[in-house]
This record gives C-alpha cells, sequence and structure tokens, in this order.
C-alpha cells in the first residue's frame, strides 16, 4: 500500500499525538509535554514522554520513538496499512489510494511550492531595491524594524506588471505552474499572463506546517482595492486557512493563549507584543472550518481562543455574525471568548499608542460566548409589555436551539432562562412600588443591614375554607415538586389569589419556572426555595412548608412520590373548580329568577355542563 505523502501530513495534523495516545494510556501534563510509563517496557516511575509541537513520542527508557503512525503500529500491533487506516477512520478521512497520477499530483504539487518560495525570495529583495522605497518607508512607519520585515518575510511587488514573469522563467517555472500558482493572471484578451501583485507590499501566507502557499498584498497608492489575496489555487483557500496559523500552532501548545484579530498587521504587532498565538482570517469572516483549525490547536481539553473585534458598530454587527456561525459548533469544552477594542483603535494602534498593557486589559475582559449571545439579543429592546419579554424569550430560545450539542444546549438553555428570570423579576418588583411598600411597611430595619426584597408585614392567616387553602396548596406542593412546573404552569397563572404576598409569591415562582430546567427537575426543590428566601419571602415559605401541611395533604410533602403529588393537584383544581362553579351556578340561577332573561339561562347552562369535571379520589386534597 502506497499513500501519498500529502495524506500522511494531512492525517498527523489532524490527529494531535497526545490525543490519540490519550486514548490508550493515562497522560500526565509535564511541562509543554505529557508523561506516562512507557507502554512498551515495564518500569515504575514515567520516562514516556509526548510532545505534540514536534508530533513525536520518545521513551528515555527503551529508546521507543515515532510518531503517531509509528505509535499505533508498535502498540496495536498493526501493519503500516491498518494503522493509517485507524487513524484515518478515527479522523473521519478516506484513504487514498496512491496511483501514478497521484505521485504525478504529489510532484506538481511541489512545484507549485517551490515556485512561490522563489517569489517569495524575489518579493523579498525587491522591498531593499529602490523600486520598493515607498513600502519600505510605509513598514518603517507602521513601526516595523529589519527584524520584524525579515521575520514576517514581508516583500514589495513592483508596480511592472512584467517584472516577475522573467525572472521565474528563467529559474525553470513554466507559465502555466506560475499561473496556477497564482503568481501571474492571463488577461482577457488572452495576451501574455501579467504579474498579478503590483505595486504592494505583499505579506507572505503559510499553511500550518510553515511552508508559504499564499501572499496578501497591501496597496501603497493609487487606484485599487486596499487588499488582495491570492486567488484560489491547489495550495490556497482562503476558507480553510489563518494568517500566522504556523506560529500559533507553536505557541498554542506551549499553553499560549490564541487570539483572532482581522488585519496582517494586527498579527505582526501582537506576535511582536509576545502574543504568539495570533492569527487572522484573510479577507473573510471566520468560516466553519476556519474555527475548527483554532480548536485543533489547543493541546489540552479547554478550547477556547479569543475572539477580538472592533469596539464600533461594524464590530459587533461581525461579533453577531461570528456567533451564529460558532453556535451550531459548540461542543463540550469547545468554546470562544470575545473580546472588544476601544472605539477606534485596532491591536497595532492600540499596542503602539497605548503599550502591551492596554491589550492585555482587552484581553482579560474577554466576555464568554453566552454574555455576548445574550447582550447581542437585549441590546436595544424594551420590556414593558408581556409581547415584548415573549419576543425576546422566544429569540433566544431560537438561538440555542442551534446549538447541536444537547448537553451544551441544555446547559445554555439554562443560563439563559436564569438571566431572563432575573431580568424580568428585577424589573416586574421595580414596576410594582405599591407592592413592595405594601409589603415592607412598617418593618424597621437593623443599622446596614441589606433590605429585604419582597417581604409580608406579618403571616397571612391560614384560610379554613377549601377554596381558599387551594391556592396555597398548589403554591407549597409546585415549591415542594419543581418537577411539575411546566405541567401546572397554566393553573398556577389563571389562579385567583386574594391574599397580596401569597400573589407576590405566585408572579415570582412563574418568573423562577423557566429558568429551573427542563425534562427531569428532580433535586431542583432546594434551589428553588433558596432563591424565594433571596427574594425575600423566608416568611411565607416557613409558613406554606411547615409540617402540619403534610398531615392533611401527604402528595405537597418534599419527600412525596411524583406521581402522587401530580395526581394530588390534578384532584386538588377539579376540586376547586366545582366550588368556583358552584358559586357561580347558584349567583347565574338566582339572576335567572330574578330577570329570566336569555343571557341568565345561557350561562346557567354553561356552568351546568362544566360541572362535569372526573371525579377527585376518595381523599379530598383540600
Amino acid at each position: 500500500m502506497t499513500v501519498p505523502p500529502a495524506f500522511l501530513e494531512e492525517l498527523r495534523a489532524r490527529l494531535p499525538l497526545s490525543e490519540v495516545i490519550g486514548r490508550r494510556l493515562r497522560l500526565v501534563r509535564s511541562g509543554r509535554e505529557f508523561a506516562a510509563p512507557c507502554p512498551f517496557h515495564n518500569e515504575k516511575s514515567p520516562s514516556f514522554t509526548v510532545n505534540d509541537q514536534k508530533g513525536f513520542f520518545h521513551c528515555f527508557g527503551c529508546g521507543a520513538h515515532g510518531d503517531v503512525i509509528g505509535f499505533v503500529m508498535r502498540h496495536d500491533h498493526l501493519s503500516f496499512p491498518e494503522a493509517v487506516e485507524s487513524l484515518a477512520g478515527l479522523a473521519g478521512l478516506p484513504v487514498p489510494r496512491t496511483a501514478p497520477e497521484d505521485r504525478q499530483r504529489h510532484e506538481h504539487r511541489k512545484g507549485l511550492h517551490e515556485a512561490i518560495e522563489a517569489a517569495t525570495c524575489w518579493f523579498e529583495q525587491q522591498l531593499r531595491a529602490p523600486a520598493g522605497a515607498a513600502a519600505l518607508a510605509y513598514l518603517r512607519r507602521r513601526g516595523l524594524d529589519d527584524e520584524a520585515i525579515a521575520s514576517f518575510r514581508l516583500g514589495y511587488a513592483p508596480s511592472d506588471r512584467n517584472a516577475l514573469r522573467p525572472v521565474l522563467e528563467r529559474a525553470g517555472f513554466g507559465i502555466e505552474i506560475l499561473v496556477e500558482a497564482g503568481l501571474l493572471k492571463r488577461p482577457d484578451d488572452g495576451g501574455a499572463p501579467f504579474s498579478f501583485f503590483r505595486h504592494r507590499v505583499l505579506f507572505p501566507v503559510a499553511d500550518r506546517r510553515g511552508q508559504i502557499v499564499a501572499f496578501g498584498g497591501r496597496l501603497i497608492d493609487g487606484e485599487g482595492p486596499k487588499y488582495i489575496n491570492t486567488g484560489e489555487t491547489p495550495l490556497f483557500h482562503k476558507g480553510q486557512l489563518l494568517y500566522g496559523l504556523s506560529r500559533a500552532r507553536a505557541a498554542a501548545a506551549e499553553q499560549q493563549p490564541v487570539v483572532v484579530v482581522e488585519g496582517y498587521m494586527d498579527v505582526i504587532a501582537l506576535v511582536r507584543a509576545g502574543y504568539a498565538g495570533a492569527v487572522a482570517p484573510l479577507g473573510t469572516a471566520l468560516t466553519e472550518t476556519q474555527i475548527e483549525i483554532l480548536w485543533r490547536l489547543f493541546p489540552g481539553r479547554d478550547k477556547t481562543p479569543v475572539l477580538c473585534f472592533d469596539g464600533d458598530t461594524a464590530g459587533r454587527r461581525a461579533a453577531a455574525r461570528a456567533v451564529d456561525r460558532i453556535l451550531p459548533m459548540l461542543a463540550a469544552d469547545r468554546s470562544v471568548r470575545v473580546a472588544f477594542l476601544p472605539g477606534g483603535e485596532d491591536p497595532d494602534s492600540l499596542i503602539r499608542g497605548r503599550g502591551v498593557a492596554a491589550f492585555k486589559s482587552v484581553l482579560d475582559q474577554a466576555r464568554s460566548l453566552v454574555d455576548v449571545l445574550w447582550e447581542i439579543e437585549t441590546a436595544e429592546r424594551r420590556f414593558e409589555t408581556p409581547e415584548a419579554k415573549a419576543g425576546l424569550k422566544a429569540a433566544l430560545d431560537a438561538r440555542v436551539d442551534q446549538i447541536a450539542d444537547r448537553t451544551v444546549q441544555g446547559f445554555y438553555r439554562g443560563e439563559v432562562g436564569r438571566r431572563i428570570n432575573e431580568l424580568f423579576w428585577t424589573r416586574w418588583r421595580s414596576d410594582r412600588p405599591m407592592a413592595g411598600a405594601r409589603l415592607g411597611a412598617g418593618r424597621p430595619q437593623r443599622p446596614g443591614a441589606p433590605r429585604p426584597m419582597m417581604a409580608p408585614p406579618e403571616p397571612p392567616r391560614r384560610p379554613k375554607s377549601a377554596s381558599h387553602r387551594w391556592p396555597r396548596l398548589l403554591l407549597t406542593t409546585l415549591i415542594n415538586h419543581p418537577q411539575l412546573l411546566d405541567e401546572f404552569h397554566e393553573i398556577l397563572a389563571l389562579t385567583e389569589i386574594g391574599e397580596p404576598g401569597l400573589d407576590d409569591l405566585r408572579h415570582a415562582l412563574i418568573v423562577l419556572a423557566d429558568g429551573v430546567g427542563q425534562g427531569d427537575r428532580s433535586g431542583e426543590a432546594t434551589a428553588v426555595r433558596v432563591r424565594l428566601a433571596a427574594l425575600g419571602f423566608q416568611e411565607l415559605l416557613d409558613e406554606l412548608l411547615d409540617p402540619s401541611t403534610y398531615e392533611s395533604h401527604r402528595f405537597s410533602a418534599p419527600g412525596a412520590d411524583l406521581a402522587m403529588a401530580r395526581r394530588g393537584l390534578t384532584d386538588g383544581h377539579a376540586t376547586f373548580c366545582r366550588i368556583r362553579i358552584g358559586r357561580e351556578l347558584v349567583e347565574a340561577g338566582r339572576r335567572l329568577g330574578q330577570d329570566g332573561g336569555k343571557r341568565d339561562l345561557s350561562r346557567v347552562i354553561t356552568l351546568r355542563s362544566e360541572l362535569v369535571l372526573p371525579e377527585p379520589e376518595p381523599e379530598d386534597p383540600v
């Protein structure tokens, strides 16, 4: 079996060595490497090391050494073809079969690499030539010294459209390969190909192995786009590569932060400032492939690059687009943080104007993705009406629904629900000053003591009639069994409660209902009670949750079976409805006897039909 070398490189790049070996051994991080007892000989202390940055394992005890393919062959007792097949399956790649045309393709790609490398060297020379004086002056104005220019291999493409072609032809490169590499462009009229880049500072773009595959060109002056990139070639697809990627791979392996910025000069400025993990997309918004590349840079579990945007309106729109693209891709330990720069600044200008500490402060204030999502959806919204509140919840629910990973989606739904509860509860409470004043009136405060958010001046008296006991019983049961909040949410919302303190508690429980979670809510009762107590309802909770309540209504107790609690609430609501309808029927019959109107007759008939409800259990719950 002969496998194309390019495929083996792809396999090694896609599968970090520590990830593959970590499936078979328990690895422990040791500085830049991982360590473990060697699987190839018996030893007491670990002498087996794994280095993702260098791409090999080594045992100082027995001398075992190799790459990811060699490890799988040796550890799993596989042949080379079997090891490649195994790793390809893990990476989700089909194994190509080498044919004569595959070998030709490999040689052709090698020729493209060589042509681009030759052009890079020539562009570097032109920057120092008289024709490159304006380009060199531009770089100097941007604060770059000779070391930085050499390190990033910056160059200059002369304005003469025919300057590059004869140089590379003399070096043995044909016209066709120069066009295919993106160095030359054929005119529409069929004439001789000419230089694609002209009168531009050139920023060489390397692949993940550090080989130059393309260029970004910045116009010095005159007409034309400010920046252009090499077109799509066999070596370069701008949506599948990042500027600065090869440096960022090494930086991430050393646990340095990975920061995504907008432009070439931003990356250069950050690398010079000590942020070697800086990368930038190539003239487009981040693609799904680039996001996956970013996550693969991290050797550990926590894969969280920082996306850095301008703080203006355009920057926030770009952040919103990035959130849209990233949400469906989130998974355990795979996310991003978002940082916003001060208005009018980019990383390059910020560092040159205010120093590295100013940029560090920006990174320190980077926000989690859920924070940014919340800010995007709540910005410029007003929440005075139920419809507006429902609109926010619907918008956030739609966003969270985009997350494919169900576990991550569940945690996002809980976090978003908690924030909605806090926002609406705070607004609802602030919109009810009379209720707050009524409930807190006459209660002296200790100097310096925190003021309760809501608490009645005295515990309401325990009602004796069944129709008045029902609201209390409903609240007690749902507080002890929040698993039933979804099921009885409408009943809770529509039940009339005449006692102001209990009505406030009911509203708070309705608001909390969306944040408790979905599905199995066992174990949430304590959290609900703690939250309600924090909102100022401790005295009401003490009364409602008194053990004497459970003596006569066992289904409402914290330890009651969920099915019993459900049946108790269902039967209690049916009894409550019978009492209410019976009273309305008596009143409607009285009016019918007095006036004999058709409307009263219709009402009596309707109420009698509503009395046909399921019979309660033998033990009346209220």
